[in-house]
């Protein structure tokens, strides 16, 4: 089983422990992959200007110890972007349980009371 390539999606725009626990518990099935949203997508789909660019998001999951390597990816994953990399499990969060696709898919439960968009509207209306 160690020798999965693991595929985790992630934006990142704002990393946080969420992220780290999800990371950590896809290392337990093999080598993990992380499919890392272009600023481009992020734009597109979600509206704003990341934070951090693709660049630097890039660079911190490097560093984490649960992370083999980091790949540009769009915001919506597609059988054909699992099949062309060879992806065997595909893990990620409980937000997107209804998408379908091709390969092993492990959904795991958000963790509660964090997100990036969570962060970013506490530091919005932080009075200083």
């Amino acid at each position: 089983m160690k020798n999965n390539k693991v595929f985790v999606d992630l934006s990142c725009t704002l990393i946080h422990h969420g992220h780290i626990r999800l990371l950590k518990k896809a290392s337990k099935f093999g080598k993990v992959i992380v499919g890392l949203t272009t600023d481009k997508e992020i734009k597109k789909h979600k509206g704003y200007i990341p934070e951090l660019n693709f660049k630097f998001r890039k660079e911190i999951l490097q560093s984490i110890k649960y992370v083999k390597k980091v790949i540009p990816c769009n915001y919506k994953v597609d059988n054909d972007y699992l099949k062309k990399n060879k992806f065997d499990i595909f893990i990620r969060g409980s937000d997107y349980k209804k998408e379908k696709f091709s390969i092993k898919t492990i959904i795991f439960a958000r963790t509660k009371g964090i997100s990036s968009s969570k962060i970013r509207k506490l530091i919005k209306n932080r009075e200083y």
